[in-house]
């Protein structure tokens, strides 16, 4: 006798998809992307970036290294749901503090196994991030009708700025560093570090303890911070950060603040949502991607090196390098589909990437992004 499906995912076409749900019930409606990455389920789930999202994961066995906190890219998380092939087991990790269902239901976020998620990862190429809604009841009562309805009603995440929804409060100050082996997080650096405020789009955790793993003091600033609050606590340096939404809709307040900061000739260094912010700063564009880079097996090639890294990306949006001004060299691209990937200002130390350096997918291919971000503002010292 077959098993009842708990859990349904409507996409706005029409499609639906059945299987059995875990985590929370209830219902969300948001935009459906596909991730790559073999591990790191925990970090996604919990990467600002992904907010108003259902994650699509293609690698089958996800959970069964279980959950533990430090993990965890922000407090809570943010991705409104996951999809997976296999039902998540039970953790087999020495790491492992809980197990994934369980988190994902004290912390409202619904998950839905037995999809065949290969036929999924093709809808949404063929879509391009379809918009759904995923919902979990453990009886089974589904109003399929209702759920493609609001699918197809839902306005999806252009014009959307969630970067303000995501940021902190208030200001507050970031002194963990990285985390080494049978030593956890590192401390603050020894000596005189380099003051950088970091602009809090939807910050990973792990962005900033690889900025004071390389000799940052960090301040985090909520996204909509003035030029004049940034400027307040005389910074060497100005971080970017990562975050959701259409760059262009959190433009209307970081753009201003940021050709301020650009008149100062501070280092300025940008990751995902704090590159497209620095572009459009500059006087680029952005653009909706077809379904986005998510995962961490993305090659990007180094335009002025001739070096290919593997990095890690979260995206749907992109710069568009086609209106890159002159003085603004595109620095890298994917050898995926050739998209931008990163800029830098012509004899200024200000520089962006598209990619995730602290993700260490390659592991350490790209780390070199924050030694430039050091040296640029040891420079300025010297």
């Amino acid at each position: 006798m077959a098993t009842k499906p708990t859990a349904c995912l409507a996409l706005a076409d029409g499609t639906v998809f059945y299987g059995q749900g875990f985590g929370a019930p209830g219902e969300v409606v948001a935009e459906l992307v596909f991730n790559t990455a073999m591990t790191g389920y925990q970090e996604i789930m919990t990467d600002p970036s992904y907010a108003s999202q259902v994650v699509t994961f293609t690698f089958p066995h996800i959970g069964n290294t279980g959950i533990t906190p430090e993990d965890d890219e922000a407090t809570e998380p943010v991705a409104s749901g996951i999809v997976v092939r296999w039902d998540p087991t039970e953790p087999s990790n020495w790491r492992a503090a809980g197990e994934l269902s369980d988190w994902m239901s004290r912390r409202g976020r619904p998950g839905i196994g037995g999809v065949d998620t290969r036929r999924l990862t093709r809808a949404i190429r063929q879509l391009g991030a379809p918009h759904v809604v995923l919902a979990h009841d453990p009886d089974g009562n589904f109003d399929i009708e209702a759920m493609i309805a609001r699918a197809r009603d839902w306005p999806g995440l252009v014009g959307l700025d969630l970067a303000r929804e995501v940021s902190c409060r208030q200001s507050y100050r970031w002194d963990q560093g990285s985390w080494e082996w049978s030593k956890g997080f590192g401390p603050a650096t020894e000596g005189k570090p380099f003051r950088v405020v970091a602009l809090d789009y939807g910050a990973k955790r792990n962005i900033l303890r690889s900025l004071v793993a390389h000799g940052a003091d960090v301040t985090v600033l909520p996204a909509t911070a003035t030029a004049d609050e940034v400027l307040a606590y005389e910074p060497e340096g100005v971080f970017l950060s990562n975050g959701p939404g259409d760059p262009a809709a959190t433009g209307d307040y970081a753009v201003p603040m940021i050709q301020a900061l650009l008149a100062r000739d501070l280092p300025i260094f940008g990751i995902c949502l704090g590159h497209q912010m620095l572009a459009l700063a500059l006087g680029a564009k952005t653009v909706k991607m077809n379904h986005g880079h998510h995962g961490a097996n993305h090659p990007v090639k180094d335009m002025e090196t001739g070096k290919v890294e593997i990095t890690s990306m979260n995206h749907g949006f992109a710069v568009d390098s086609q209106t890159l001004p002159e003085g603004v060299i595109e620095t890298h691209v994917s050898l995926f589909d050739g998209s931008n990937c990163g800029i830098r200002v012509e004899d200024k130390p200000v520089f962006s990437v598209q990619y995730h350096p602290e993700a260490a997918p390659g592991p350490q291919d790209s780390l070199y992004l924050f030694r430039r971000f050091a040296e640029s503002m040891r420079a300025r010292r010297d």
